[in-house]
């Protein structure tokens, strides 16, 4: 089980790792004629970033959030 803040975490890690993979792959594929490390190594760390990104988003939907403290599974089924 996950605290909220550890979620919010890697929330936004996910969204900083697929947007600037995919800002990243973009700004390689611009300059490909001219710089061929640069136009090569840029698309594919970015294509990488973004690819683990994705990957966290699976991982962050199999993570379950901790209960807030001092609540238990019959709280939950029966609200007062």
């Amino acid at each position: 089980m996950a605290t909220p803040r550890t979620l919010a975490r890697l929330d936004a890690l996910i969204w900083t790792l697929i947007f600037g993979g995919l800002v990243s792959l973009v700004l390689g594929i611009a300059p490909h004629g001219e710089a061929v490390v640069a136009g090569w190594s840029l698309p594919v760390l970015g294509a990488i970033a973004a690819a683990a990104g994705v990957v966290l988003i699976v991982v962050r939907s199999r993570m379950r959030e901790e209960p807030p403290a001092g609540e238990t599974k019959k709280d939950k089924e029966n609200p007062a």
